[in-house]
């Protein structure tokens, strides 16, 4: 009886992105107002499925095409959301009750798909290249792996190295493979408290600051039923920062601990540092004061731990430059991978200088920023920022794909600016 209830089971993956994205328009698709943006939103979420299944059997130019295709229309999309003032209630199909039964259900498989598997060769690597590191040893492995995967913070990439290939020599008193067993103990926890922290993040968004709880559990739940959520449960680089950046909205009010969290995720993954100039925009008129100090405190930190892993001065300004991008892909051209591998890399450098300007002009527009602008430029900032990551551009959508879905159901946010949700000192909170 043991072995028929819990005998492991892997759902094949085209199997579920049919039936996930059924359910998806069965539960949010508006069959009375068929040509509503909330079901072109719908579609393009959609949309994104066949891209993850070509890249996953192995067709990487048309898959990673794909990807880039549907993340421009989102793209667009993002950048348009300010226009959109009127945005009617549009509940979903499924009652609260019943949305939290699914959302819970999503998870308890997610956790168990992360659970179940046995230490892979990635545990065995990034057990040894974390003593390694620790320790102060250099090795050209790991400068060629952080090479290869940054820009971002060295430790945090050892730490979330994955590999879906089962570690060698299972032998119980294998003392390499029981430290493997340890560090797969440490990452899965570590993949399954940042999902369980992205989706309780958006659930109280919801509550919070859309005043509704059921759309904050739409948003939730919407995001466990994606394809890509099932895929890459297990990738700590993908969720670690998504949650980051989740609760970093989920606190505007206190520009202090958004400015520590925003600049967490910024100096584990490099990316959200493009966000600066739309979240100092933000708090101009008050709170950048608290915001600026709470990210420079956080980055001084991180900075500061390179030390305890750098051999020398050389290592350490090495590492300083890997965590900061300026040992990044444009630099190194050769060793990129994904969509720029199969292209013409010379275009990279344009598409990047494109994507600062984006980057720089959220200082400036909108001139008049909100909570949902901030929700949604985010989400087109660590959007784009996928046309420019070497390393498998396009395939790390949970940097934005929270951002993204709480901006697709996101109420009229227009009197949620910095003036009336935060308060004038560091004690008092006023209610918005």
């Amino acid at each position: 009886m043991g072995n028929i209830l819990f005998d492991e089971y892997q759902m094949n993956s085209t199997t579920w992105v049919c039936l996930s994205s059924l359910i998806m328009i069965a539960v949010y698709f508006k069959f009375r107002r068929f040509w509503s943006v909330r079901n072109v939103d719908l579609i393009g979420l959609i949309c994104f499925a066949p891209g993850l299944l070509l890249v996953s059997h192995g067709l990487l130019p048309r898959g990673y095409v794909w990807l880039f295709s549907v993340g421009s229309f989102f793209l667009v999309r993002l950048l348009l959301d300010p226009t959109m003032v009127r945005r009617p209630l549009l509940e979903p199909n499924l009652s609260a009750s019943g949305l939290t039964f699914a959302g819970a259900a999503m998870l308890v498989f997610l956790i168990y798909n992360v659970v179940t598997p046995r230490p892979t060769k990635s545990d065995v690597e990034g057990a040894q290249w974390m003593d390694m590191l620790l320790a102060r040893h250099e090795s050209p492995e790991i400068q060629t792996y952080l090479h290869e995967h940054g820009p971002g913070y060295p430790l945090f990439f050892i730490f979330s190295t994955f590999s879906s290939k089962t570690a060698p020599g299972e032998q119980t008193d294998d003392v390499q493979y029981n430290r493997a067993l340890t560090r797969s103990v440490f990452t899965r926890a570590a993949a399954i408290l940042a999902h369980l922290a992205v989706v309780l993040g958006m659930v109280l968004i919801g509550y919070r600051h859309f005043d509704n709880v059921h759309t904050g559990v739409a948003a939730a739940t919407l995001y466990l039923l994606l394809p890509y959520t099932a895929d890459y449960t297990p990738r700590v680089d993908h969720v670690v920062p998504a949650a980051l950046l989740v609760w970093a909205v989920e606190s505007y009010r206190r520009p202090a601990i958004a400015g520590t969290l925003l600049g967490l995720a910024a100096g584990v993954i490099y990316y959200p540092l493009y966000l600066l100039p739309l979240w100092c925009s933000f708090y101009w008129r008050r709170g950048l004061v608290r915001f600026g100090l709470g990210v420079l405190l956080v980055l001084a930190l991180l900075v500061g731990s390179l030390a305890f892993t750098a051999s020398s001065l050389g290592s350490f300004a090495a590492q300083l430059r890997q965590m900061f991008g300026f040992m990044s892909e444009m630099v190194y051209p050769t060793n990129l991978t994904g969509f720029w591998a199969a292209h013409q890399a010379v275009f990279l450098l344009p598409v990047f200088a494109a994507f600062v300007a984006l980057c720089a002009s959220m200082a400036l527009w909108p001139a008049q920023k909100n909570l949902g602008t901030l929700l949604g430029c985010s989400a087109a900032i660590m959007l784009a920022a996928q046309f420019v990551k070497g390393y498998e551009g396009g395939i790390y959508m949970a940097w934005y794909l929270p951002l993204l879905i709480l901006t697709i159901f996101r109420p009229n946010l227009e009197d949620r600016v910095a003036l009336s949700a935060i308060s004038e000192g560091w004690t008092r909170r006023r209610k918005q």
